[in-house]
């Protein structure tokens, strides 16, 4: 099963909800708002795609953090993962969870790649 993480109000992640329905793709979504995310689950995106792909530093989120917070995200470390958790929102969207592979924004060339299509 597809998870697609993200919050419902992202313009990106309605795109993206919209495209795996329109292929038929059977997917779940999982809100940051109204369900959580573990700084465990963060820790292994952490290290499948880096922080650099990870963080949204252009967001009002990003802005919002402390500077010993942002200080934190530059180092990619198991703090990171604690921060980002808290702040959810300051995660690119949306993130798509194949099971083995995940992805960061919307991208539906790899999308398609990955799903066999």
């Amino acid at each position: 099963m597809i998870t697609i993480y993200g919050i419902k109000n992202c313009d990106t992640v309605k795109k993206s909800l919209k495209w795996f329905e329109a292929k038929g793709l059977d997917h779940k979504f999982h809100d940051f708002r109204v369900d959580g995310i573990d700084a465990k689950t963060i820790e292994g995106w952490l290290g499948d795609v880096g922080g650099k792909i990870l963080i949204n530093k252009r967001g009002p989120s990003y802005r919002n953090l402390s500077d010993s917070d942002k200080a934190v995200l530059e180092n990619d470390g198991g703090a990171a993962a604690a921060i980002l958790a808290a702040n959810p929102t300051v995660i690119k969207r949306p993130v798509v969870d194949f099971g083995a592979t995940r992805t960061v924004a919307y991208n539906e060339t790899r999308w398609s790649e990955l799903a066999g299509i």
